[in-house]
C-alpha cells in the first residue's frame, strides 16, 4: 500500500508551527491545480496564527521526522469542526491524510463530538465521503467571492460506558 504505512507519528502542533504549517496550507491547496492568482486570494484563509493552533486540538503528522500535514479540530461538544486538514504534496496518497483525520474524528470522539463538520475543498470531497463523511449543504468560500464548498459532516457514534 503505502511506502509510509507505519511510520506516520501524530502529535499535537505547537504554537511556534504557525508558519511551517501556514505555507504547508498553501501547497496543499495547490495540490489541486490552482492559478497563482487564486492561491494568492487564499493566503489569508490558509494562514495559521500561534493563536489558532492554541484554540483547538492541533496535530502534525511526520514522517521520518518531517512535517507531512496538520489538522485543527475546533469546538465543543457536541459539534466540531475540522477546521484545517493538509497534507504536503509528496505524502498525498501515501496515508498521511488518512492518519490525520482518524486521530481528529477521535480525538473528537473522547472531547464528546457527536457530529464533526467541516468546508471540504471540492477535489477533496471523495476522501472525505471514503471515510464517511456526507455532503449537508454548501458554504460559501471565505476567500473567492461566489464559490462555494461543499459543506460535509461526520456522524460520531456515541461512545460506549466502560
Amino acid at each position: 500500500m503505502s511506502e509510509y504505512r507505519g511510520r506516520v507519528r501524530v502529535r499535537p502542533a505547537v504554537s511556534a508551527e504557525a508558519a511551517i504549517l501556514s505555507a504547508l496550507a498553501l501547497r496543499s491547496k495547490a495540490h489541486w491545480g490552482y492559478s497563482a492568482e487564486f492561491l494568492a486570494a487564499c493566503a489569508d484563509e490558509l494562514t495559521f496564527s500561534p493563536p489558532q493552533l492554541a484554540s483547538g486540538t492541533a496535530s502534525v503528522a511526520e514522517v521520518a521526522g518531517s512535517v507531512a500535514g496538520f489538522s485543527l479540530l475546533k469546538g465543543g461538544p457536541p459539534e466540531g469542526e475540522l477546521a484545517a486538514l493538509f497534507v504536503d504534496p509528496p505524502y498525498i496518497g501515501e496515508g498521511v491524510g488518512r492518519r490525520l483525520l482518524e486521530d481528529a474524528l477521535a480525538a473528537a470522539r473522547r472531547l464528546g463530538f457527536r457530529r464533526v463538520r467541516l468546508d471540504s475543498d471540492p477535489g477533496a470531497e471523495p476522501f472525505y465521503a471514503r471515510f464517511g463523511a456526507r455532503r449537508v449543504g454548501e458554504s460559501p468560500s471565505g476567500s473567492i467571492p461566489g464559490r462555494v464548498l461543499p459543506r460535509m459532516e461526520f456522524t460520531l457514534e456515541a461512545r460506549s460506558p466502560t
